[in-house]
């Protein structure tokens, strides 16, 4: 993790250099749509209310109405709930959405990248999944202390050494075991997936090395990805990155593709660092909606009509 500090600074030169709470990338019609919701989101008031293994602060169901023209099934009913998951004493916060007309009970563990869960894009891409028919939880990886864009550069790493690899291992196990929880011991769903976007994304190979308890994953150019860990990895992976990316070479996750079995990468032209959630371009629009669509399609594959992939909620006892 340390040794990728300085892969992981190169990131700044592929991020909008944006203030804080700006966001110039140009949207899909669907994404125009669910910015708006997440930022009308944030100014709702919070209320703390006991729900079991965790606690609800705030929910509240939303309506989307898309665009003439937009061809997206089912996104019509979501319901946010922003969460605190484990005990009193060493509790994280994390979002929920969830499909509410067509939900197939499938769990869906998304990584966020260093800029954190509450990041507009990191949201929007949540609400689009859950648009889809899923359940989609996306945990607060840097317990409120997430990279912003108007930090000095040459605090990047200091900020990175913040981030215990120990401590991140733990939250995601944390918010794994509520997964296996809410939805496989509740005989909801058997199936969980898990998703990660750069930062994320490392720690989603690390994370599938170590346990069973999810039927595939998807990487999204993820950063100081390690081959060696790949190698305990005994689900399908889907890695999507650009071949304009040096945190991500195109070499590495071809070998990671051959490694792990049923894998498959798909590596998109021209494109750099962070193209699928933050286009900013038209045609990065155009392969941020084809990379989505293969995201969409791998999910249904692998978690809805795949009956073999069960989560056993035991295996945490």
């Amino acid at each position: 993790m340390r040794a990728a500090a300085a892969v992981a600074a190169a990131a700044f030169h592929f991020f909008p250099a944006s203030g804080l709470g700006v966001d110039r990338r140009r949207r899909s019609p669907l994404l125009r749509h669910l910015s708006i919701i997440s930022s009308f989101w944030s100014r709702v008031g919070l209320t703390s209310i006991s729900m079991g293994n965790y606690v609800c602060t705030r929910k509240l169901q939303i309506m989307v109405k898309l665009e003439d023209g937009v061809d997206d099934e089912a996104c019509e009913l979501v319901n946010g709930t922003e969460i605190l998951i484990g005990g009193s004493g060493d509790s994280i916060r994390a979002y929920l959405f969830k499909a509410v007309k067509n939900n197939n009970g499938t769990g869906l563990l998304l990584l966020s990248d260093i800029f954190g869960f509450e990041d507009s894009s990191t949201r929007d891409f949540a609400y689009q999944i859950a648009c889809n028919g899923y359940n989609v939880l996306v945990p607060d990886l840097f317990r409120g202390d997430p990279w912003k864009k108007r930090q000095p550069k040459p605090e990047f790493e200091n900020w990175l050494g913040r981030q215990q690899p120990e401590r991140v291992a733990k939250d995601i196990e944390l918010s794994t075991k509520w997964m296996v929880d809410e939805f496989a011991a509740a005989g909801i769903s058997k199936k969980l997936g898990l998703i990660g976007f750069g930062f994320g994304g490392e720690h989603l190979i690390e994370t599938l090395a170590k346990n069973n308890y999810f039927g595939t994953g998807v990487c999204f150019y993820g950063t100081a990805i390690s081959t060696s860990v790949a190698e305990d990895i005994n689900v399908p992976v889907l890695f999507i990155c650009g071949d304009s990316d040096p945190i991500c070479p195109v070499s590495l996750v071809s070998e990671m593709e051959k490694i792990i079995k049923g894998s498959r990468a798909v590596i998109y032209s021209g494109r750099g660092h962070g193209f699928a959630h933050r286009p900013e371009t038209q045609e990065e629009d155009r392969d941020a909606e084809d990379a989505f669509n293969v995201l969409r399609n791998w999910l249904k594959d692998r978690l809805i009509l795949d009956e073999d992939n069960a989560v056993v909620s035991k295996q945490f006892v």
